[in-house]
């Protein structure tokens, strides 16, 4: 059984976060009758503050958080909640309440792939490389995924790392060119992974 260290007015603060994408998605009170209510119906459950009552967050809406998992911080005294969300989660019709878009990050790689779709988009083949290969058609980016891979294969044989990383650094970047030309994204790539994972 979870120790929570509830606040004078019976509750504790809990942070909403998307089990997949790992944003945060809203903060919320719980009081003990709405843990066990979330723990039951496996339905994210709090105490309103402004209505005075149990609140199921999509009762009305229809946007449900689905229990995935509850963790307690190291006082015990603040809740982590992770869920598979219904629709957007803020009042507002927004992902977050935050206003921001809940989607996957992979860090520098998912800032590489929009800077991908703003040069081909943007379709400077003079000033951009990206827009430039484009341009030559999706033969042309696959062809050069190929080169990137067989230099990556060499130096993995070869004693230098630091050129070994370069390549692979080279093949990265031509495979996030090569997916979006054939209209994928490492989002579609992640989804086939976890689909073959047991």
């Amino acid at each position: 059984m979870m120790t929570i260290k509830y606040d004078s007015n019976g509750l504790v603060p809990a942070i909403i976060q998307d089990a997949t994408t790992k944003n945060v998605l809203m903060l919320g009170y719980m009081n003990a009758e709405s843990y066990e209510k979330t723990l039951e119906t496996k339905k994210v459950t709090f105490f309103s503050r402004s209505k005075q009552r149990l609140w199921t967050k999509g009762e009305e809406s229809g946007n449900f958080l689905n229990l995935v998992d509850i963790k307690n911080d190291c006082d015990n005294d603040s809740l982590l909640i992770q869920v598979n969300p219904v629709g957007p989660t803020c009042h507002k019709g927004t992902d977050t309440c935050w206003a921001e878009e809940n989607k996957s990050n992979y860090g520098f790689f998912s800032t590489l792939e929009d800077v991908i779709t703003e040069r081909v988009a943007n379709k400077d083949t003079k000033k951009s490389y990206v827009a430039s290969l484009f341009a030559k058609g999706i033969n042309k980016v696959a062809q050069k995924v190929g080169e990137e891979a067989v230099e990556t294969v060499i130096e993995a044989m070869d004693n230098n790392d630091e050129l070994f990383l370069y390549e692979s650094a080279d093949l990265m970047f031509h495979y996030l060119m090569l997916l979006q030309a054939k209209g994928f994204t490492l989002k579609d790539i992640e989804k086939e992974l976890i689909g073959r994972h047991k």
